[in-house]
């Protein structure tokens, strides 16, 4: 990924703030049948030194089979973004000169896959994949609330995933290269959008130096 130094992120909590909110990814591989991409949630945790992506995808999928393991792989997420138009600068209404443009923020992973087969280790992995996004439910939801046999016969049909993190690299696209007239003129009409993400967008403007 190009990333221009105005908009590059380094902090590795607001990586990993990213990887959090925003777990539903796209894992980019490639293999003798060429390049593949498949959405996966994943789960970030740290083990032993390492940083590690866990997850998993269903063994109906050919992923495991046409990809080697210990492969190495890309994984993007995707985060807040929204379109920018010229009619948002100040400066725009006295020279034209402005073009439409794209805020986003994204985060690179690059890592090693390994897939895993074992029951209890997926079981673990779907427990911290479920804690995490029931954590928001009124009443969370358990995998220990599901039949033991169901969950069983649940298990026998995924393949877990694991990659052993290598890189992570990020991209915040927030106006960092327009004056301070023009961010104002975002932050204000990114505001009356009354969009999630354009709200998001305008809070990241703010924040940035």
């Amino acid at each position: 990924m190009f990333i221009p130094k105005k908009f590059q992120q380094i902090d590795p909590h607001a990586l990993n703030d990213i990887i959090l909110q925003y777990s539903f990814a796209t894992l980019i591989t490639h293999s003798d049948i060429g390049l593949e991409a498949n959405h996966i949630p994943f789960y970030l945790t740290h083990s032993g030194g390492k940083t590690l992506l866990q997850g998993h995808i269903a063994k109906t999928n050919p992923l495991w089979k046409n990809v080697k393991n210990k492969a190495d792989v890309l994984v993007v997420f995707n985060g807040p973004n929204c379109y920018i138009s010229p009619n948002y600068y100040p400066t725009k209404q006295e020279t034209n000169k402005a073009v439409p443009t794209w805020n986003y923020v994204t985060v690179h992973v690059k890592g090693i896959m390994s897939y895993i087969h074992d029951k209890e280790w997926n079981l673990n992995m779907i427990n911290n994949l479920t804690d995490q996004h029931e954590a928001k439910q009124t009443i969370p939801w358990s995998v220990s609330e599901a039949p033991d046999e169901y969950i069983k016969k649940m298990l026998s049909a995924i393949v877990g995933i694991e990659i052993d993190v290598s890189s992570i690299t990020g991209q915040w696209k927030v106006s960092q290269n327009q004056s301070t007239r023009n961010k104002q003129g975002v932050i204000s009409s990114l505001l009356q959008e009354n969009e999630p993400d354009a709200q998001k967008i305008a809070d990241l403007i703010k924040s940035m130096p």
